[in-house]
């Protein structure tokens, strides 16, 4: 699914905007030319606090798009609550016919974006007050970057946002695949809309992956800084469900890379390294997982001190 071009040239400089709670004051405040896409699958618990988290930003984006994946558990009707919570038009409310996993919801969102550039962000993530900020200063310095990322942590939604320590450094990354890990998670992104990728709604694992890393090994200019400006709210790996997936996520990995060697993106020695240091790291992380599991397992009692 394409986007639309309706922006022709780059936007990088703020506008205003009066944003506030539904029927409180609204002051005037400065905007980014963003659209942040959502894709919702049955997330109504935490949608709330992932949309108060963009509201937060001390330069807040022009529009929110909150995509519904087919749900069908009430996560609809809550998107819609939520929208109502804010100035009429800043988060707009779209839906698929189908369930088409997280490829689908973005591309749908990408492509109702009307701003120069797209950020990603799940529903059950936040982001720091300063994200948007940092990353579009770094865009005005450079606005050759076409995609800029930084790094996440894992904490509690109680837990106050990390400190940012400046001047934060952007490094511009070489046009390789990182061997060790994608250094773009998908929360942390903000690119150019009108980029040339989409994601594939083939896939349900790695897709972000594949799409990042189509991104820098076809050439554009992708950047990157340090400090953690948004957070995952989950067990640690290998302690809730997600664990389940590792087969799955090694599998989708491999093929991402399969499928950038059949682009002529990877060569292939640096894929079979790529394969290699991957196979390590999944049997690691195999290795924490199940001593995790064995601690958490509760420890039997002896006879002689059973009530």
């Amino acid at each position: 699914m394409q986007a639309n071009n309706e922006v022709d040239k780059p936007h990088i400089g703020p506008s205003t905007i009066g944003l506030a709670p539904a029927g409180g004051a609204a002051a005037p405040r400065q905007v980014a030319p963003v659209s942040v896409v959502v894709p919702c699958y049955r997330c109504a618990d935490t949608i709330g606090p992932a949309v108060a988290s963009v509201a937060a930003q001390a330069l807040i984006p022009a529009e929110v798009l909150l995509v519904d994946d087919c749900s069908g558990d009430g996560t609809l009707e809550r998107l819609h609550e939520v929208a109502r919570g804010y100035p009429v038009g800043w988060v707009k409310v779209l839906t698929l016919p189908r369930n088409g996993g997280p490829s689908a919801a973005r591309n749908l969102g990408w492509a109702h974006a009307r701003q120069t550039y797209v950020a990603f962000l799940d529903a059950d993530d936040t982001w720091h007050p300063e994200k948007l900020s940092i990353q579009m200063k770094a865009l005005a310095e450079d606005p050759q970057i076409a995609l800029i990322a930084h790094s996440m942590n894992v904490q509690s939604r109680t837990q106050p946002p990390p400190v940012v320590r400046y001047p934060v450094t952007v490094r511009v990354l070489p046009p390789k695949l990182p061997l060790l890990g994608s250094p773009f998670p998908t929360a942390s992104i903000v690119l150019r809309r009108d980029l040339p990728f989409r994601f594939d709604e083939n896939r349900r694992r790695a897709e972000d992956f594949m799409l990042w890393a189509q991104v820098l090994l076809s050439g554009h200019r992708c950047a990157r800084i340090d400090p953690v400006l948004a957070s995952w709210h989950k067990a640690p790996f290998g302690v809730g469900g997600l664990s389940g997936d590792m087969p799955a996520m090694y599998a989708a990995a491999r093929d991402v890379r399969r499928s950038l060697h059949a682009l002529g993106l990877l060569s292939w020695p640096r894929m079979r390294a790529a394969d290699a240091l991957s196979l390590l790291r999944y049997g690691r992380r195999i290795v924490l997982t199940r001593a995790r599991r064995f601690s958490a397992r509760p420890q039997a009692v002896p006879l002689d001190q059973a009530s």
